[in-house]
């Protein structure tokens, strides 16, 4: 068996569209993106969902938590669930947030942190895991996430070629998410369930490809 880590926040946690921030919902295990991936994967996979709605990439959130820094937890991860064949790599759209008021070059520095964390981790006896860098979506500000990500749409809109060339530095894949799907109108963040079913299909491909 072949093992995929999917390491995001809240889009891979599969938390739905909000109308109000007092919600706490999650889409079941069929709906959200690596649910519907494992179904088209198989037995063959087993696919590790480590989503963490407020997961930044590398910076400390003194509001929510400094543990939503995903490099704080990452090399764990990484070791925890060795052997990896495959993982993949989804955040920026928190470090997107007013309060940190990173452009867009220092949330792609931080996925080629993450990138190198990934690279220079133990997998026991086989190569290292193959790497898929996808970049979300471009966000919106609307609904009761909009204050909070004040400024973050043109720095989303500018993310994607940042991400691949990242992606290219590191010899890994890259996915541009935003060319498969759009954010829900509700809260400019979160995917609604189509979504997670268009995007779970694509990355099944591009898994089950990488592991070959």
């Amino acid at each position: 068996m072949k093992n995929v880590l999917c390491f995001g926040d809240s889009n891979t946690f599969g938390t739905p569209p909000l109308a109000s921030l007092d919600e706490a919902r999650r889409y079941d295990g069929k709906t959200r993106w690596p649910g519907v991936m494992r179904k088209i994967l198989g037995h063959a996979w087993h696919v590790i969902e480590e989503g963490l709605p407020g997961r930044t990439t590398i910076r400390d959130d003194l509001i929510e938590g400094v543990h939503k820094n995903g490099r704080r937890y990452l090399a764990a991860c990484l070791e925890s669930h060795r052997p990896l064949d495959v993982i993949v790599l989804m955040l920026g759209t928190n470090d997107l947030k007013a309060r940190f008021g990173a452009p867009p070059e220092d949330i792609a520095a931080g996925v080629d942190i993450l990138a190198g964390i990934i690279a220079a981790a133990p997998n026991l006896d086989r190569p290292p895991a193959k790497l898929l860098i996808a970049c979300p979506p471009p966000i919106r500000v609307v609904g009761c996430l909009g204050s909070l990500f004040a400024g973050g749409v043109e720095k989303s809109q500018a993310l994607p070629p940042l991400y691949e060339a990242v992606a290219r530095r590191h010899g890994a894949e890259f996915l541009d998410v935003g060319t498969l799907i759009e954010v829900s109108p509700i809260d400019g963040i979160h995917y609604e369930a189509d979504a997670h079913l268009a995007l779970g299909q694509v990355f099944a491909e591009r898994v089950q490809a990488l592991g070959s």
